[in-house]
């Protein structure tokens, strides 16, 4: 499998577009490009040598569910849990960015999704809207609750 693609999948939030290329994927939104988008990780060792948690929140990140972290380094994960339909895909890859499958602003729309993949990775769930993961904005010694 190729991570430069972009791939149109059933994330463990919501339907999205995953690629190594996070330029690939603003371009696709029709995005700024110095807005930055979440990278899925598989695990939190694959977590770990991405990015360096603060001591004060490691039981925190560890126990969250569905939440994306914003580090201090200003670079944004989410761990996806081995329970998940969506952590076979990422298991393949480690890491890759992920963002919803819409233009930016608007709701989920499947044929700009399915026209904008260069892969469909559709299983017989099917696509459909979740809520959003939670966005966490960690400091040093403090955190803000972004979404």
């Amino acid at each position: 499998m190729n991570s430069d693609l972009i791939y149109l999948v059933q994330t463990d939030t919501t339907v999205g577009f995953s690629s190594s290329s996070d330029e690939k994927l603003s371009l696709l939104k029709q995005r700024p490009l110095t807005k930055k988008i979440l990278n899925t990780v598989d695990s939190f060792s694959t977590l770990n040598k991405n990015t360096r948690i603060p001591k004060e929140f490691r039981k925190k990140v560890r126990n969250s569910k569905k939440t994306t972290f914003i580090y201090p380094n200003g670079m944004s994960f989410r761990v996806v849990e081995k329970s998940s339909k969506f952590y076979d895909f990422i298991h393949k890859f480690g890491v890759l960015y992920s963002t919803s499958a819409n233009k930016t602003g608007k709701n989920f729309d499947r044929e700009f999704a399915i026209s904008g993949a260069e892969i469909i990775v559709e299983d017989k769930r099917g696509f459909y809207e979740t809520t959003a993961s939670t966005i966490i904005k960690l400091g040093k010694k403090s955190f803000k609750k972004l979404r």
